[in-house]
């Protein structure tokens, strides 16, 4: 993109110096014929670097347009780029028909606020046959570093040299990661005296309490986790807090199975659905 703008700008220049130079011409009848032939060509060569030009400018606005969809569908937004090319073929290989380029590959840019940096080499070998490309070298740099579900994943991308695996993981767990800030915002603010965010609207953590019961608290954890493949899912587990004395009485020993019965809840009713249910349940059980 810099070199078209670049490109775009040396050209404009040109055009700019043509049009100086021919209106610096002596009129056609102050002139010879020779003179009056210069000027034509000079006309008809500054008509078609304007084309030229009207036609690259074209072309960037397409791209513009293309790099805003794709921003906006995606979520990612490539905000720097650079890339190097060198050529390995040797002389042998030449002979044989093959040639080899190593491609150098730096960029930075984010994913909603997950910010990164990228440096990548790509071995592409092309032959009389086919042409088959590799990547060799991979090195990502994460920011912030507050996300320690995306650590692990980070090592593994550059170890397995998944470029596709790490745009796509980290696409899904943006979007895991909104979707748990969204529902606990919506459960704050509609159950105030009850939800609690000890970490703020960031939290990972959501505390169900109440002033009734001192003592007496459910917490819900939820992680996005990225297994080894790549895949991105949520995980959620009820953790209880609760006094000594209770648990004596539970002789039915409902808060020791609460966990598991909560994990039954979210494949029965789905997330949001299930920590409304916990919600009210604790609620009512404080009326």
């Amino acid at each position: 993109m810099d070199a078209q703008r670049a490109e775009m700008r040396a050209l404009e220049a040109e055009i700019a110096a043509l049009q100086q130079a021919c209106s610096e011409l002596p009129a056609p009848w102050e002139g010879t014929a020779r003179d009056r032939k210069s000027f034509q060509e000079t006309y008809q060569s500054d008509t078609k670097k304007c084309e030229s030009s009207k036609d690259l400018k074209s072309q960037l606005g397409h791209l513009k347009s293309e790099l805003s969809f794709l921003s906006t569908l995606t979520g990612f937004n490539i905000r720097n780029y650079a890339k190097q090319t060198e050529d390995l073929t040797t002389t042998e290989m030449t002979e044989k028909g093959i040639k080899k380029v190593l491609q150098r590959h730096r960029l930075s840019g984010n994913c909603h606020m997950v910010t990164f940096q990228l440096e990548f080499q790509i071995l592409e070998i092309q032959t009389k046959e086919n042409l088959s490309s590799v990547i060799t070298e991979l090195n990502i740099i994460m920011e912030p570093t507050e996300y320690l579900e995306l650590s692990e994943f980070v090592s593994r991308a550059e170890e397995k040299r998944d470029l596709f695996m790490f745009f796509r993981s980290l696409h899904f767990f943006v979007e895991w990661y909104k979707c748990r800030k969204r529902t606990f915002k919506h459960f704050k603010e509609k159950y105030p005296d009850t939800v609690h965010l000890s970490e703020g609207s960031c939290s990972s953590c959501m505390e169900i309490r109440s002033a009734r019961r001192p003592g007496f608290e459910l917490v819900i954890v939820w992680r996005i986790q990225i297994d080894e493949e790549g895949k991105v899912s949520p995980k959620l587990d009820l953790l209880t807090k609760v006094p000594q004395r209770a648990l004596e009485l539970d002789k039915n020993r409902v808060l020791e199975t609460a966990p598991q019965s909560f994990r039954t809840l979210l494949e029965v009713l789905g997330i949001e659905a299930a920590l409304e249910s916990l919600i009210k349940l604790h609620c009512a059980e404080n009326d």
